[in-house]
């Protein structure tokens, strides 16, 4: 979705709103006020474009989570019992404060992360209709089942469960930091939200809103820092009750062992390998417009992207000649020029790691096709070009490594059997796309797929009310619809006896 603003619009409104985070260190939000560390620490948080430092940000640490989940206790007990009626009312606020904010949470977000327009300018809507699917939903959030038996009424009800911690990755940020927010807020729950250190300004930005929409201060708070400081302080602190977090699988796995000695509870969205797989009988030109989409937008750092493409041997070099054609034509460029699709990744580090796979995907004997680079991009960033590896197969570490960048890898298939054989041969699970003509094919494949999600001749359109998360090393549990209360709500049941129940009588 292309903005309506130019370049250059988009530029001055970025220069303006990035100007205040240049002038001073960026604080904690804790208990509806911006504070530094209380170590004084900060780090410097640098631009994908060119490298250069755009601010300074506060480094938390133990002391800083505590301060925080004490205030997200304290306001827990007036949030929780809150009417969910004004809770709705207050997160349809928060909805309306993005809409008004919606350019400056966008150009903040692609200077912040390298994400371009062509996708910002609409991610910060759907944090908007994350706000307004749950605040909906927020008076029925206690609402349980009547489940009677022949001597007993039982009922149950649900309970938000206490503060929580939310720890979200950097791609898309703001969005996703609302994918999780929103729920928790809805079920009555206070939250304090470690954002990822390398996009850390919209989360900020989120903390205001939500203050000026009269969220009661320390119902949301917001820590920055490292996840070996403030995050693992974070989930090891014992009055956050539960764990939402979006990251690396091999981080996950840390943050359940450190969450363990108190009992969290978890959830997790982690990484992904995820397969489209097109037979010869499926509409080609559609196949071939939702596979690129799927790998090359969002600069390839989603968790849902196709970055496998499992071709029927018949038809796959006809479909990946298209599919490079395409490739070589996506605009990589700067990301508040609304005409590019490609931007900078999001950190050096990350930047290096997608480009060796490159060298790997060679060495280990698949063809590079190359896209085209931004000749003008500019010194210093996290600049990289499309590209497509061909004439791979599923033992490469191209095919079974989560690469996270704008590159796909495409594996012949012979038949049916053999394209869920390689589909599933990956130690993730969290997404698939199958194209086929063949209703009944479609359904096999889907439910033979070792996957949370499948989505049949579509690209990812993601529904609401629907279960979302993973299997095997890509997630435990599911957001959306009421799933996203079980997480963040207690059950209880509560059993009404009749007179008619016989009671057992010992001693006499």
């Amino acid at each position: 979705m292309a903005t309506a603003h130019t370049f250059d619009e988009n530029l001055v409104a970025a220069t303006h709103h990035l100007a205040r985070f240049a002038d001073a260190p960026l604080g904690h939000f804790i208990n509806g006020e911006m504070v530094p560390s209380r170590s004084g620490s900060t780090f410097e948080n640098r631009s994908p474009i060119d490298g250069s430092v755009m601010g300074e940000v506060a480094a938390g640490d133990a002391d800083d989570i505590a301060r925080a989940a004490d205030a997200a206790a304290e306001a827990f007990r007036v949030w929780s019992n809150m009417a969910g009626t004004e809770r709705k009312r207050i997160l349809h606020n928060v909805a309306d404060l993005i809409v008004d904010r919606r350019h400056e949470i966008a150009v903040t977000e692609c200077m912040d992360t390298g994400q371009t327009m062509r996708f910002m300018s609409a991610a910060a809507l759907r944090g908007a209709d994350n706000f307004r699917f749950f605040a909906d939903r927020a008076p029925q959030a206690n609402d349980g089942l009547s489940l009677p038996s022949a001597d007993h009424v039982n009922y149950t009800t649900r309970h938000p469960l206490g503060p929580v911690g939310v720890i979200t990755p950097w791609n898309t940020p703001f969005m996703l930091s609302t994918w999780k927010i929103a729920p928790a807020l809805a079920a009555g729950c206070a939250v304090v939200h470690k954002p990822a250190e390398w996009s850390p300004y919209t989360a900020h930005l989120l903390a205001e809103i939500a203050l000026e929409a009269g969220l009661p201060a320390g119902v949301l708070n917001t820590v920055h820092g490292v996840g070996e400081s403030a995050g693992k302080s974070l989930t090891e602190n014992p009055k956050i009750k539960a764990i939402a977090f979006v990251g690396e699988s091999s981080t996950g796995s840390m943050i359940q062992a450190q969450g363990a000695p108190t009992l969290k509870r978890v959830h997790f969205e982690l990484g992904g390998k995820n397969p489209v797989i097109v037979f010869d009988d499926a509409d080609l030109e559609r196949a071939v417009d939702a596979a690129v989409f799927m790998i090359y937008s969002l600069n390839g750092e989603r968790c849902t992207s196709s970055s496998r493409l499992l071709v029927q041997d018949s038809i796959y070099d006809e479909f990946t000649g298209r599919l490079a054609e395409k490739m070589k034509n996506i605009p990589v460029g700067h990301p508040l020029d609304p005409g590019s699709v490609v931007g900078p990744l999001i950190h050096p580090r990350h930047h290096g790691k997608v480009l060796s796979y490159l060298d790997i995907a060679e060495a280990d004997g698949a063809t590079v096709v190359r896209g085209t680079p931004w000749s003008d991009a500019p010194a210093g960033g996290c600049w990289v070009a499309p590209a497509l590896f061909t004439g791979a197969h599923t033992e490469m570490r191209v095919a079974q490594e989560e690469i996270f960048g704008p590159v796909l890898t495409a594996i012949p298939f012979s038949d049916e059997a053999d394209a869920i054989r390689i589909a599933n041969d990956v130690e993730y699970g969290l997404a698939g796309y199958l194209w086929t003509g063949e209703v009944g094919r479609a359904h096999r494949v889907a439910h033979a797929l070792e996957a949370g999600m499948i989505w049949v001749n579509s690209q990812n359109v993601r529904h609401l009310p629907t279960p979302f998360g993973g299997t095997k090393a890509s997630g435990i549990g599911r957001d959306g619809g009421d799933w996203s209360f079980d997480f963040y709500m207690e059950t209880k049941n509560i059993a009404i006896a009749l007179d008619t129940h016989s009671i057992p009588k010992l001693g006499g």
